[in-house]
């Protein structure tokens, strides 16, 4: 107890994924089918499906199915989709990344941010109370989850809305540190070296080294990795908040906290790669950029995909990016009817169980032309996976690389028995994948029906 508990690093629930960004369509064999039905399992965000969207060709229709191992995850998942969809004349680009950067990796975020959120928790709950009617949100459908989960979600972002409603308020800042402590035990007092060795040791070794020690020892100690503007940070990021079932004297006791990742960070998700050679530029040994600077300058990128793939009649902004944001006193609260309509995506969200359901419905027999593991959830993979596959499908796993309290060994065996796993599941390696230590290909079996 008193080293630590190095195995609570990436913590219990999945707020942000252990991988960069990827087009899914553009993984594996080329892929000649226009409509493409993609499921991702417990992705954690929405990383993939922002940089699929960016690769899709203007003919190519994509359908997202979205499994998620909670409510609060799924939530955030709405709130983040909400931010992204949001039109350019409604909140500028430069604005639109702040935001959506500070709600997805800060644990404390600007007063502004917190309008902004609170604003769109008010219209996802909305939204989800009128799910029935069939005006829906294309890329927000949450028809198809149960009524008991979709009052869960208006009980969720209710919470968001009036965080002080809650019998006890939560001081986010308390929970990390709480948190920070369990990790590492009597090395608490000396942390800096802690993280520092994380950071050197094991994240630059990894191919992070765009990630600055300055930034990543402050979010290693507070959880705040995005501070875009000169400007106050105060307000408890409530979309990182979620109960955790405790056993006190015999009786199951649900505790409010932060019980994500406090090790590896929100950078690996947009702030890692990046086309911009620019963007990777050294001198002295040092990077120019940050992961910092390269999240903004990717999801800038993936928000103007977005933009590009509205329908034609919903297009009234320019390219250009020099057009300022507008100012507060412009802003109008943005509704679910003023989001953007993307052409030919839709994005559908399951209910928790469908992993067990889906095999049993003749919809969804060999349905899925794509289908993603996350780490956290691809202890799930069975042969029921083979049911809903498509018999040209491509089966993504996440691996362990950046789980950063597992040794090489761990890391290793990790990815043995993931293979071992989608080989009993009727999968096998895909040859014509890209060479790629962060995620495992697979293809199903030709031999199996």
């Amino acid at each position: 107890m008193s080293a630590g508990r190095p195995s609570e690093g990436a913590g219990c629930v999945t707020w942000w994924g252990f991988s960069p960004a990827r087009d899914l369509n553009d993984t594996g064999p080329v892929r000649h089918k226009r409509e493409v039905n993609l499921l991702l399992i417990g992705s954690g965000d929405p990383r993939h499906i922002l940089k699929t969207i960016a690769g899709l060709r203007e003919e190519d229709v994509l359908n997202v199915w979205l499994l998620e191992s909670s409510m609060e995850v799924m939530a955030r998942q709405m709130l983040l989709l909400f931010i992204a969809l949001t039109p350019q004349e409604m909140m500028g680009l430069n604005e639109k990344t702040e935001v959506f950067l500070e709600v997805f990796g800060n644990s404390m975020i600007r007063s502004q941010t917190e309008d902004t959120l609170k604003r769109a928790a008010s219209q996802l709950s909305l939204h989800i109370n009128n799910t029935l009617e069939s005006d829906m949100h294309p890329c927000l459908d949450a028809s198809l989850l149960k009524f008991k989960e979709r009052d869960e979600l208006v009980r969720i972002f209710k919470s968001w809305m009036q965080p002080s409603a809650l019998p006890t308020p939560i001081s986010i800042s308390k929970a990390w540190d709480y948190r920070v402590r369990q990790h590492l035990g009597t090395r608490y007092d000396s942390k800096k070296g802690c993280f520092d060795w994380d950071l050197t040791m094991k994240l630059h070794e990894k191919g992070c080294s765009v990630i600055n020690k300055q930034q990543y020892v402050r979010w290693r100690e507070c959880g705040l990795a995005f501070e875009l503007r000169e400007g106050v940070y105060q307000a408890t990021n409530p979309s990182l908040l979620s109960p955790r079932i405790f056993n006190q004297r015999g009786n199951r006791v649900a505790l409010i906290g932060y019980w994500g990742d406090i090790v590896s960070g929100p950078y690996i998700a947009f702030g890692t790669e990046t086309e911009d050679e620019s963007l990777l530029k050294t001198q002295n040994g040092q990077h120019m950029k940050t992961a910092q600077d390269i999240s903004f300058a990717n999801v800038q990128e993936l928000f103007r995909s977005l933009s590009r793939r509205q329908d034609c009649s919903a297009i009234h902004q320019s390219s250009s990016d020099k057009e300022q944001p507008p100012t507060n006193s412009d802003h109008k609260p943005v509704t679910i009817n003023n989001l953007m309509h993307l052409n030919r995506v839709s994005v559908n969200f399951l209910p928790l169980d469908s992993l067990q359901k889906l095999p049993e419905k003749v919809k969804y027999s060999h349905f899925f032309d794509v289908i993603y593991f996350s780490t956290s959830c691809a202890h799930h993979l069975g042969s029921n996976i083979r049911q809903i596959a498509a018999p040209d499908a491509v089966l993504v796993v996440e691996l362990a690389k950046y789980i950063l309290d597992l040794n090489k060994e761990q890391e290793a065996g990790f990815a043995e028995r993931v293979a071992s796993m989608c080989t009993e599941a009727g999968f096998q390696p895909c040859c014509e994948a890209k060479s790629d230590d962060v995620h495992a290909v697979f293809t199903p079996q030709k031999d199996i029906a």
